[in-house]
């Protein structure tokens, strides 16, 4: 079986999983409900939670709480996708090729959905501890899951993305933005997997430093795609960076800087990531098929 044919079961797999525990779309509240299983279920290559349980196989973890961190992981990943897409921020009436959830339900109940995913990621996290031996390993793994979500992980990423929209922004400005905003989940996914697989202090960190090159990389290959590709193949509008007079590193530095800068970046991930005693063939190739991905 080749790579994409691996990546389509597993993604298929890892879709049942988040499937699995998404709220029941009853009760008067049932409207948020509904616009939550919306924005989660709109597609989307379920990275982070695909990347949390090749980094538990990887450090050999077994059980079954794994599952509601996975599901938590991608709550909490379209929630930022759904409060992104709003007016206030960058306005985009399309994502994956469906209307995004302020299109479809207004923006009062796509602010009331996001604001739902968020809560409810944590509310299921929690249900690990029923499903395990190792309960610190659960309450570590939440602790992550806040800090990498919080103030000092993506919301505040996303702070100083906002604020610099439209103004000059330095590259060690940039590089914040891009280590919170993109970066910090991509780390609590891969720092979950290691810590409830059981994985030691310094190889926690280890994982932390290479999600850390990988979100790097990721997003500078998104704003790649933002001038090369096309809406058709993105499933969401091109261009939208210039439009909303975003900072990017293709506009800090140029086309070419930023090819050369994903190649160093998804080299050291991998080289690192090859480092631990044990292997995953398929993590390091979904390292690679990411990083170059085009869409």
């Amino acid at each position: 079986m080749n790579f994409k044919e691996q990546l389509k079961n597993r993604t298929e797999e890892v879709e049942a999983i988040v499937r699995r525990y998404l709220p029941e779309e009853t009760g008067f509240q049932k409207t948020v409900l509904a616009a939550m299983d919306y924005s989660v279920l709109a597609g989307g290559k379920r990275l982070r939670p695909m990347l949390m349980e090749e980094t538990w196989k990887l450090f050999g973890g077994k059980g079954e709480e794994i599952g509601p961190f996975m599901a938590a992981i991608e709550m909490i990943h379209t929630s930022s996708l759904v409060h992104d897409d709003l007016p206030a921020m960058d306005g985009d009436e399309y994502r994956r090729g469906k209307k995004t959830t302020w299109v479809e339900y207004g923006e009062a109940m796509a602010i009331l959905a996001g604001d739902g995913l968020m809560i409810f990621a944590f509310e299921t996290a929690a249900g690990a501890f029923a499903h395990t031996s190792h309960p610190e390993r659960v309450g570590e793994a939440i602790r992550i899951l806040a800090a990498k979500t919080g103030i000092y992980g993506m919301i505040g990423g996303q702070t100083v993305d906002v604020e610099l929209t439209g103004r000059p922004m330095s590259g060690e400005q940039l590089d914040f933005v891009y280590r919170l905003k993109t970066g910090a989940l991509l780390e609590a996914s891969m720092m979950i997997g290691a810590v409830l697989a059981g994985a030691s202090a310094e190889q926690v960190k280890a994982v932390e430093q290479i999600a850390c090159d990988l979100g790097v990389a990721f997003q500078i290959q998104d704003d790649i795609l933002d001038v090369t590709s096309t809406s058709e193949v993105l499933g969401k509008p091109v261009g939208s960076d210039e439009k909303n007079s975003k900072n990017t590193y293709v506009s800090l530095y140029g086309m070419e800087e930023a090819k050369k800068q994903v190649e160093n970046l998804s080299r050291r991930a991998i080289q690192a990531l090859g480092a631990f005693p044990s292997r995953n063939e398929f993590l390091e190739e979904l390292f690679a098929y990411l990083i170059h991905r085009e869409k």
